[in-house]
This record gives C-alpha cells, sequence and structure tokens, in this order.
C-alpha cells in the first residue's frame, strides 16, 4: 500500500499549491485533475498502474469513507430547520428530480454499468462524496466511480466561472443567488467558490442549502442498500443479482442498512448539534476532511482512462448537460417560488 499512499500523499502536496496559487480553484478539483494527469504521463503512468494502484485504491475508498463521516460535522440539525419548511421542501424536490431524472436518462443512453447511478447521485447530492458513499453500497467498478467523478467535477467547475455571470441577469438577490447555488452545485467547495463572488449572506444561504442536500446521503445510501438486497433475493442462486457483486454460488452477505460510514456521519451531524465541540476542533475537522477528500479524489481520478472514457464521451456529456440544466432549472424555480 506505500508506494500509493506516497503517491497519493504527493498529490494532496501538489493540489493544495494549485489552489494557493490560484484560489478559484478548489483543492478537490485540482486533486482530480492531478489524478488523472498522473495516470497518462509517461513517466509516471508505469507506477500509476503498477506498485501504486493497491495504494491509490485504498485512498479511493477507504480514506474516502473518513471524509464522508467528517463531513457530517459541517451540519447540525438547528441549520436545517433554521431553513424553514418550504426551502426544506424545495431542496427535496430538486433531489428527488435530478436523481431519478438523470439516472432515467443514463439508462436510455446506454450507459454502461452503474455510471447512471453514481451521475445521478453525485449531480443530486454532493458530487464525488455522494458518489463514492454510493458506490460502496453498489460494490460499483472502479472505472465506473472514475468516470461519474471525472464527469461531476468538470460540471461543478465550470459552474464556478457560469453561475456568477448569471448572478444578475436572472434577476437575483444576493440571498436568492445563495440558495440557487447552494441548491444547483454539486460539490461543497464548488459551492463556496461560486456564491463568495455575491458576498458574505449570499455564501451562508449557500452552505446552508447546500448542507440540507448532504444530509439527505444518508437516507439515499439507505434506499440504495435497500435495492441490493432486493435484487440479490430476486436473483438465482450464484448469480450477481445485477449488483456488481458477484457470486460464487454460495450465501452473499447482506449489506447492512445503515453502513459503518453512513453512520459516523449521522453521528457526526448528531454531535456538531450539540454544540460540544469547540471552533478549534470544527476547524481541525474541516482541514483533515478536506485532506481526505483530496488523497481520495485524487486515488479516483488515477483510475481514470481517457481513451475509454471517449468511447462514451458523447453520451457521458449529454447526460452530464441534461442533468445540469435540470437542476439549475429546477432550483433557480424552488428559489423564486420560496423567496
Amino acid at each position: 500500500m506505500l508506494p500509493g499512499l506516497a503517491l497519493a500523499a504527493l498529490g494532496v502536496a501538489a493540489a493544495v499549491a494549485v489552489h494557493m496559487l490560484l484560489p478559484p480553484v478548489p483543492m478537490l478539483t485540482a486533486a482530480v485533475v492531478l489524478g488523472i494527469l498522473a495516470a497518462h504521463v509517461p513517466l509516471v503512468r508505469p507506477l500509476v498502474r503498477g506498485a501504486a494502484r493497491p495504494g491509490l485504491s485504498l485512498a479511493g475508498k477507504r480514506l474516502m469513507r473518513l471524509g464522508v463521516v467528517l463531513l457530517g460535522l459541517k451540519l447540525s440539525v438547528g441549520d436545517v430547520l433554521g431553513l424553514g419548511w418550504a426551502t426544506v421542501a424545495m431542496v427535496v424536490v430538486v433531489v428527488a428530480t435530478t436523481f431519478f431524472g438523470t439516472q432515467w436518462l443514463g439508462r436510455r443512453l446506454g450507459l454502461p454499468g452503474d455510471q447512471p447511478l453514481l451521475i445521478a447521485t453525485g449531480y443530486s447530492i454532493c458530487g464525488a462524496s455522494a458518489i463514492c458513499a454510493v458506490s460502496e453500497v453498489r460494490r460499483s467498478e472502479e472505472r465506473d466511480v472514475a468516470a461519474s467523478v471525472a464527469l461531476v467535477t468538470l460540471c461543478g467547475t465550470l459552474a464556478i466561472a457560469l453561475l456568477p455571470l448569471l448572478h444578475h441577469p436572472l434577476g437575483l438577490d444576493d440571498g436568492q443567488f445563495g440558495r440557487w447555488v447552494g441548491a444547483g452545485v454539486h460539490d461543497v467547495g464548488q459551492v463556496v467558490a461560486a456564491a463568495q463572488t455575491a458576498g458574505p449572506h449570499a455564501l451562508g444561504q449557500a452552505v446552508l442549502v447546500k448542507l440540507m442536500r448532504v444530509a439527505l446521503l444518508a437516507p439515499l445510501v439507505a434506499a440504495v442498500v435497500l435495492s441490493v438486497r432486493a435484487r440479490r433475493a430476486a436473483a438465482p442462486a450464484g448469480g450477481s443479482g445485477g449488483d456488481g457483486s458477484g457470486g460464487d454460488g454460495g450465501e452473499v452477505r447482506r449489506p447492512p442498512l445503515v453502513p459503518l460510514f453512513v453512520a459516523g456521519f449521522v453521528l457526526a451531524v448528531a454531535l456538531r448539534t450539540t454544540g460540544w465541540l469547540p471552533a478549534g476542533a470544527l476547524e481541525a475537522a474541516h482541514t483533515a476532511q478536506e485532506l481526505l477528500l483530496a488523497a481520495a479524489l485524487f486515488g479516483l481520478g488515477s483510475a481514470v482512462h481517457l481513451p475509454t472514457l471517449a468511447r462514451t464521451g458523447g453520451r457521458v456529456a449529454a447526460l452530464g448537460l441534461f442533468s445540469w440544466v435540470v437542476i439549475a432549472g429546477v432550483s433557480y424555480g424552488g428559489v423564486l417560488l420560496t423567496a
């Protein structure tokens, strides 16, 4: 594991440097891009595909779980209730419409494996973190996870540049713009980068709405677990049940309804709600979460194989554009209705 983990650490250091030199570029976005580059640069590619692969895969899975747990410390129950029931209902409608619409079109376009589900999850909930949470339950192929992360990261990065240009043309005040960004942009870091252009009030609204979407991660994962259990129960003995988990003819252990890392996420939310944690501890947890997610995204980026991705590039791009338009349009309408 050591060569891959060491390479992931170097990738995180490089991502931090890129973010410091170019503050508009989120560190997590830089980590994904650097991972993709590492997988295709001739001098590094043999290491990425050889000795470093086990450690990079470990980073993409285990470290991502820890990052998801720490993500819960950003959210408290009081924050959610403070949004008001109209805004909470708007967020639920945005997430449900984007999730089911994206998954439906992905299947119609014939995207392979779990890509429709993972892309739908990333767009509707919280980008790469949600993709990895669902992929753990589904035991998705690494190539499907990597392709989905790459697409969601690309669209979220473009949103950082595009959405501030639409602030005033769409007739939104600062608070409305912040809620629109929080409801329509994928990753937390991307939400912060886009919303801060409109000032602190917009940023505060954006983060609250975004964290409400993050709170829906736990019930979504539980629903996916129930789906996997149902598929396995309906599958013939020795079959895979269509969930990518495979089978060897023996009894297949059912996934827990609430995976350990999702339970950790919920407990982190509960701990933040108590108010017991001092500001210093929350800041340290935020830094640790960013570093863990950056290492995980570097590992996932290193699994992207551009020639393979190019073979479904047109369909993947079409799905990404569709999902982006849906979540931006529905969230815009929702913000206007709940103003």
